[in-house]
């Protein structure tokens, strides 16, 4: 490696004292099984497309999928082109640094780590309350839903300490099982429809921009988050200026007909109708013990239930509990990435830069998140919080809104960092793509923050409350703060403020 202070993004530097990140451990696979396992597509399926069904009423959620995998495609144009030019653990962070400027983009960084620790901790809500009910009635073991999160808690970081390309092969085990869960299902569905038949009433462009958009379109996006994350293990890969553009839009094209096929087949399974009502669930027959309308989440493993065997829908859920597993690693990985990154610029302190000399992972940063989400959870749970409704929904919804904050704010920069540079990428990749995707990106993410109410209560008519401002609050916080570490370094350490957002390339 050789070191130098850069004047610009292509300009390659070292990683300082505390060393480098793994080299040249990951290949495209790899990075689709960190970007897909972050999405976790059986909870989105299971958990996601249900809600989103029942709280919106909006029938077209399959078309959504479709619309939103066609504007990230444009955000991906751009951010294609950046990851040829920029290698940097920090990601967003780097491209608005050096598309919008270096305060910019260290407040882009706070925003980072605040959103994917946000998701990571919050789906960790989820895991538990799954996980301690499935243990219960099929072990008899009896833990609080807190202790199983701090079990899972300990284990990622002890897979944080490994080498990445070990944690993208549990993954690749874990992402390959929940999809065959999804496509049994799908499966399932074809040869038996619910009541009301095949129905492609999904993909009609009337219903899908009706009734309910705003919040579907949001509660959909959010769906999506975790798929950017390629860049953030740029400085890990193979070729980096191949690798991570190939595995984000094979990540993306997955995801979005993954998602808009399983969507159809969700809602065919008890009828486009009656996915859309609780009433009209109770009507159908899909019920609780006490004739109550179910829990949205469970009726993919109703249906397995029903149409296959207690069995196969036993293993369903004990899959979900995995994909929730794999998507808290994922998150995890990506919020150790950034503070090594942090660490060595010196935004953070630099011993976030220290990695493992037998592993190249960046240890402290890994350390410092299991050590928040313990934290955090343990708030959760002292304070009787309910782990779905509020740990889950109010996080998980608080870290989606940030990621399409970061997306916008990209989107923007990669038009800054080209207009001021020779280069010889396209105007579709450099101007074009990314002024679209940051308008359309811009637009989901005003309507997501107008509908917060909506994300975290789940009810359309839901008021606007303390919860609704005091979370997104945080991001524009989070923010302002970074902004003021970016000019507090600039007037005191410029040498150090020089390095932020910098060009990190490996040379022989």
């Amino acid at each position: 490696m050789s070191l130098s202070t850069p004047s610009d993004a292509t300009s390659g530097v070292a990683a300082n004292a505390g060393g480098a990140l793994s080299r040249r451990q990951l290949g495209v696979a790899d990075i689709v099984f960190f970007i897909v396992a972050a999405s976790a597509p059986l909870t989105v399926v299971a958990g996601g497309v249900s809600s989103t069904y029942l709280v919106t009423g909006n029938a077209g959620v399959p078309l959504l999928f479709l619309v939103l995998g066609g504007i990230l495609a444009l955000f991906v144009a751009g951010y294609a082109a950046m990851s040829h030019h920029i290698t940097n653990a920090g990601a967003f962070y780097a491209y608005v640094s050096q598309g919008l400027g270096r305060v910019g983009g260290v407040a882009t960084a706070f925003v980072a780590l605040v959103s994917y620790n946000a998701m990571q901790i919050g789906i960790s809500g989820l895991f538990g309350a799954v996980f301690a009910g499935f243990m219960l009635d099929k072990t008899g073991i009896d833990l609080s839903w807190w202790a199983w999160i701090f079990v899972a808690i300990a284990l990622i970081g002890v897979l944080g300490w490994l080498r990445i390309d070990l944690n993208a092969k549990l993954l690749a085990i874990f992402l390959t099982t929940e999809i065959i869960v999804v496509a049994v299902f799908d499966l399932v569905v074809i040869g038996d429809p619910g009541p009301q038949g095949m129905s492609f009433q999904g993909f009609d462009p009337t219903i899908a921009f009706g009734a309910g958009l705003g919040a579907a379109l949001v509660f959909s996006t959010a769906a999506f988050t975790g798929f950017e994350s390629a860049a953030i293990y740029s400085e890990e890969c193979k070729n980096p200026r191949k690798t991570v553009a190939k595995a984000t839009y094979i990540a993306l094209g997955i995801t979005s007909l993954f998602y808009a096929f399983s969507a159809l087949m969700l809602a065919n399974a008890v009828g486009p109708d009656t996915a859309t009502s609780a009433e009209a669930l109770v009507r159908g027959g899909f019920t609780t013990p006490d004739g109550a309308a179910p829990d949205p989440t469970t009726i993919l493993f109703i249906v397995l239930d029903g149409q296959i065997s207690t069995f196969v829908a036993d293993v369903a859920v004990l899959l979900f509990c995995t994909s929730l597993f794999a998507a808290m690693l994922s998150f995890h990985n990506a919020v150790a990435r950034y503070g090594y990154a942090l660490g060595r610029a010196k935004v953070l302190p630099s011993v976030f830069a220290r990695v493992r000399p037998s592993t190249g992972s960046p240890f402290v940063g890994s350390a410092a998140q299991s050590v928040l989400a313990f934290v955090v959870v343990a708030i959760f749970a002292l304070s009787g919080s309910d782990p779905i409704l509020e740990l889950f929904t109010w996080l998980t919804n608080l870290g989606a809104l940030g990621v399409l904050a970061l997306l916008a704010l990209s989107s923007f920069a990669v038009i800054g960092y080209f207009a001021k540079r020779a280069h010889d990428e396209g105007a579709w990749a450099t101007r074009i793509a990314p002024a679209l995707a940051g308008v359309l990106l811009t637009i989901v993410f005003v309507l997501a923050l107008f509908n917060f109410n909506v994300l975290i209560t789940g009810a359309q008519d839901a008021p606007l409350d303390d919860r609704s401002v005091i979370l997104p609050a945080l991001l524009f916080i989070a923010a302002a703060v970074g902004a003021a570490v970016g000019f507090r370094m600039k007037k005191s350490r410029p040498d150090d403020y020089a390095t932020i957002g910098a060009h990190y390339e490996e040379r022989e």
